[in-house]
């Protein structure tokens, strides 16, 4: 594949991962890209690389616009592995003594993972960098989503280089939004609900930062998935509203089952809500995976989670995402625990307490019916239903 050109003497020299299945727990269907940057100017630029298994492509791209050992800065965005793992074939091709760009933590984290003795060379927040006709400068991003983040911003271009924000984990051949259609926008929100959903503090004050600057972007170029140049704005403002998670009148009824039992009060909730006006999405465990129902919780209003007991305990299925959405701890939410068991009947319990310890609003004592459901268990789960509706917005 060869380099695509982003504007006027600037090139995508990254790599498509069509294979991968899964980053960190979170599933990758669509795979995924790992974008690189070079930038043509008196000082030939690279900024972040790629994968290291992705070195050598790298290396072919750049070598289809200019000797590798022509570059004379690389700039480091962020230390994690899928964008700095070419850096050792990098700076090998291109001679370990020329400039290596990263924040103050960059600094922290780089020689730890690569050679101590390189050329680094500590940028500050604000600081600027002659290219020669284009002017470069560093905006720290700490926790966006590691503490050594930032983006680079080209001024002349007005370019922003945005490591991990407003990426996607999207595997294709095209490069650009407006080769895609919407469904783009569907990958951005599940990269944001599952990568950055911790950090939205962080996110909103880089935001603030940005419009204290005026900087105007006429190209966002994340690390990851296609580049935004048609409407850079729509990922921006879709960024700040995921942050502020308003929630609709969207509940996510999320469970597992044993002998069906669970799955019959799960039915039973579902319809409930259905006819309160409630928009209500059936999630069992073993089909859908954690990282998709994560991207529905973000503007979920109630999160009502069922687990049949095991072994006095939650189903296994039930812990794993409790766990996953507990670290990402998500704000505004109602929640609700409901499930059936044959003699102990621990786990509506303890499901509970993890919504409570996860702050969200819990409606009503966990509900847990003994075997399978009858006329009146089946009563009771519509009751809950009702009472969840009632204190969702929009009623």
């Amino acid at each position: 594949m060869k380099p695509i050109q982003v504007a006027e003497g600037i090139y995508w020299v990254g790599a498509i991962d069509w294979n991968i299945r899964d980053f960190h727990g979170y599933s990758t269907k669509e795979g995924t890209t790992y974008n690189a940057f070079l930038i043509m100017d008196d000082k030939i630029t690279l900024i972040d690389t790629v994968k290291k298994e992705f070195a050598d492509e790298l290396i072919s791209k750049i070598s289809q616009i200019v000797d590798p050992k022509k570059i004379d800065y690389v700039i480091s965005n962020h230390t994690e592995m899928d964008h700095s793992g070419g850096l050792a074939r990098v700076m090998h091709r291109i001679g370990e003594d020329k400039p290596l760009y990263c924040s103050k933590m960059g600094h922290k984290n780089l020689p730890q993972h690569y050679n101590p003795k390189w050329n680094y060379q500590i940028v500050e927040d604000g600081g600027e960098l002659s290219l020669g006709k284009r002017t470069l400068t560093f905006m720290e991003t700490r926790m966006v989503h590691w503490p050594d983040s930032m983006f680079t911003y080209a001024i002349e271009d007005k370019i922003l280089f945005a490591s991990d924000g407003f990426g996607q984990h999207y595997a294709s051949m095209e490069r650009f939004d407006d080769e895609i259609g919407d469904e783009i926008m569907v990958h951005a929100k599940k990269y944001f609900a599952n990568i950055l959903l911790l950090y939205t503090a962080h996110i909103l004050k880089v935001f603030e930062k940005v419009q204290n600057l005026s900087l105007e972007m006429k190209i966002i170029c994340p690390d990851h998935g296609i580049i935004w140049r048609k409407d850079p704005m729509k990922i921006v403002n879709a960024y700040v509203e995921w942050c502020q998670q308003k929630p609709k009148r969207k509940a996510l009824v999320v469970y597992d089952t044993m002998w069906h039992s669970t799955e019959i009060m799960a039915e039973a909730i579902v319809d409930a809500l259905h006819q309160e006006g409630v928009t209500a999405v059936p999630m069992h465990l073993r089909r859908w995976h954690r990282s998709d129902i994560i991207t529905e919780v973000l503007d979920a209003g109630a999160i009502i989670v069922g687990s049949p007991t095991l072994n006095n305990g939650l189903f296994p299925t039930i812990a794993d995402f409790l766990t996953y959405l507990k670290g990402l701890k998500p704000k505004n939410k109602i929640g609700a625990a409901f499930g059936s068991y044959g003699w102990s009947g621990e786990a509506p319990k303890f499901v509970n307490q993890e919504l409570e310890a996860m702050k969200f609003q819990v409606i009503d004592a966990p509900l847990k019916i003994k075997y399978v459901p009858d006329a009146e268990g089946i009563e009771a789960c519509q009751e809950l239903a009702r009472k969840i509706a009632k204190a969702l917005p929009g009623e």
